[in-house]
């Protein structure tokens, strides 16, 4: 799998199964800070239709814990459907480490270079 490097973010553009509709592609930003596996804004998810599971307690990035909701999800990841977990809260879609555990990733921090994920 590969992403980009931009404004020295890696990227990495992850398929969506929507049943009945094609596949849609969301970029998303590589948080390492983020133990889950994705995170979409809330009107992202509600766009996307992904069934609501239940609410959970997630500290966030200021250190403050609150009630997020999990939703599910199928993408094609490492060229193979799974079904993962997507907290519905903040600005911008993340994916967190439980997504890139058991695989190596390597990102060289120059504009436009390739992340590769192993």
């Amino acid at each position: 799998m590969e992403g980009v490097v931009r404004k020295l973010q890696a990227v990495i553009g992850i398929p969506f199964s929507v049943l009945g509709r094609p596949d849609i592609i969301i970029e998303f930003v590589v948080d390492t800070g983020f133990s889950g596996e994705l995170l979409l804004p809330k009107e992202a998810v509600e766009v996307l239709g992904l069934p609501y599971q239940i609410d959970v307690m997630s500290t966030f990035a200021d250190g403050v814990s609150r009630r997020a909701a999990l939703h599910k999800a199928t993408i094609l990841w490492d060229n193979e459907l799974l079904d993962v977990g997507v907290l519905a809260t903040g600005n911008r879609p993340l994916i967190g480490t439980a997504l890139l555990a058991n695989h190596r990733l390597e990102i060289e921090f120059d504009e436009d270079s390739i992340v590769h994920v192993y």
